[in-house]
């Protein structure tokens, strides 16, 4: 029998404090060591996802701290995503498929049930790995849930782990979220506790010094390490809460001028991440439609609601600002949603989203039907509509597809033809005759250096710059991958590692 794995908790005083990344460089700082780990978080609420190899559907966040670990990631990392669909009610997939859409009070009616689910991801990953590290979500104090808790307490008692608490310094007030949260703790809870992270702590550390001995005066608990605040940071976060980073990117001349419509609902807002690494791209999100003023291209995101946001697009004048923006030659390109979108027509005949149809932009020959089943896997496609517009063979590309309906071409042509193997299979997405408008269901199209840069030198040439080489965009995903090394080297410098390996009784 497989001996049972042990377990650290990294819980936060709030959301947004860091426990996603800091859980992911725990992780990769005990891969290096040799231990065989692998990440937990029971309930994630994301519409930033992931779709496995076996075709399930988890947090991003756990596919960034499975890779930490050197394994592949598995829907036992994240048995159960909430994806909200409107503040009151969420699409929730448990154990990578949907199994519900509900509102919290319903949610929570069915704690016993998803109690069960918790349990045997969690004892499945237990068995077959030496340790475990687990992400909780929010609060480790929400009082008002103890009771219908499913990710903190609960699962650290599972685990029976030590907990390391993180707090947030950039926000202000880090002395009343660390000891009113501890304040807040059960002694049974609180007795585990081997730690506090200080988190984005901005300026000369060694001013913290007398914050450092306040906090373990008071608490009792030793202050493992804080965090200088690290810069340009680019690791997939949880939450689009970075698009604010990028907001007002100054257009020039001499970039790619790259405008991103803001959704209320906007999914996967990852798949730019790379496109914003590039050198010569200035990208922005677009919160009004005079943000799209002087784009080379408008890329329309995935959303979780689509025929919502849609509606949110024109009563914001955004509809307007696009037109404009076809109209001036200016490149429109739809990911997912952002894809239904650009059509005819999406009519919800099962009430996927809010039953009806709606009217499309009307841009591409295009009709989509929203449908209960969803698509969920991971791709690799031929491109289609670009070797006679560049005069080249496109590079395939990688990604993958989450969605809930079917679109039918009109008279337009398929972007591109998904490969399985050797075989070519079913054609992906819709293009312009000119190449100008195109829209695709493909996820993380923009990841590939190869397609990406063949892209972006089109748009260069059409802006009369000359191309660049493909070694600068295979320089920039190289620079991605080791984003994960780099942010846990600078955890290793800044945080007593060693007190969490000996709290886990490892050497």
């Amino acid at each position: 029998m497989n001996r049972r794995a042990r377990a650290i908790a990294v819980l936060g005083t709030a959301s947004d404090v860091g426990k996603s990344v800091i859980a992911a460089g725990l992780c990769r700082l005990l891969h290096r060591t040799g231990v065989r780990v692998a990440p937990f978080k029971a309930q994630n609420m994301s519409l930033n996802s992931f779709v496995t190899l076996e075709g399930g559907e988890m947090g991003r966040a756990q596919a960034l701290q499975a890779e930490a670990c050197g394994i592949l990631p598995h829907v036992d990392m994240n048995p159960i995503l909430l994806k909200p669909e409107s503040d009151q009610r969420s699409q929730v997939i448990v154990q990578g498929t949907v199994w519900d859409r509900c509102d919290a009070r319903h949610y929570f009616e069915q704690k016993k049930e998803l109690s069960r689910v918790v349990t045997d991801s969690y004892e499945r990953l237990a068995r077959a790995y030496e340790v475990i590290v687990i992400e909780g979500a929010g609060s480790a104090a929400e009082m008002n849930l103890r009771d219908r808790d499913l990710v903190n307490w609960p699962v650290v008692e599972l685990a029976d782990a030590a907990v390391v608490l993180v707090a947030d310094i950039d926000r202000g007030g880090v002395f009343a979220q660390v000891i009113g949260t501890i304040d807040l703790l059960a002694p049974e809870d609180r007795r585990r506790l081997v730690g506090i992270v200080v988190n984005k702590f901005r300026g000369d550390v060694s001013l913290f010094t007398d914050g450092v001995a306040f906090l373990e005066a008071r608490t009792g608990v030793p202050v493992l390490g804080v965090l200088p605040f690290l810069r340009d940071l680019e690791l997939d976060q949880e939450d689009s809460v970075e698009k604010d980073r990028y907001r007002r990117a100054p257009f020039t001349a001499q970039t790619v001028n790259i405008a991103v419509t803001l959704l209320p609902r906007m999914s996967n807002f990852t798949d730019c991440n790379a496109l914003v690494a590039e050198p010569d791209v200035a990208l922005r999100y677009a919160a009004s439609p005079t943000d799209v003023a002087g784009a080379d291209v408008v890329v329309l995101p995935g959303s979780k609601n689509t025929m919502a946001d849609l509606a949110y697009l024109r009563r914001a004048g955004f509809d307007e600002a696009l037109a404009e923006h076809v109209r001036r030659g200016g490149e429109l390109v739809g990911i997912c949603g952002g894809y239904q979108m650009l059509g005819r027509k999406i009519a919800d005949p099962c009430g996927v989203e809010a039953g009806g149809e709606t009217r499309g932009l009307g841009v591409l020959d295009v009709v989509t039907e929203l449908l209960p089943h969803k698509r969920m896997a991971q791709v690799k496609a031929r491109p289609l509509c670009w070797d006679v517009l560049l005069g080249t063979t496109a590079p395939m590309v990688h990604g993958y597809e989450i969605h809930m309906g079917q679109t039918r071409r009109g008279a337009v042509r398929p972007c591109f033809r998904m490969v399985a193997g050797d075989v070519e299979e079913a054609e992906d997405g819709a293009c312009s005759a000119d190449g100008l408008i195109w829209g695709t269901y493909i996820h993380g199209v923009f990841d590939r250096p190869e397609f990406r840069r063949l892209w972006l030198n089109r748009l260069r040439r059409r802006k009369g710059l000359l191309p660049l080489d493909d070694a600068v965009s295979e320089a920039v995903s190289a620079r991605l991958r080791s984003a994960l090394d780099r942010w846990t080297d600078h955890l290793a410098t800044h945080v007593n590692s060693a007190r969490i390996v000996a709290a886990l009784g490892l050497r």
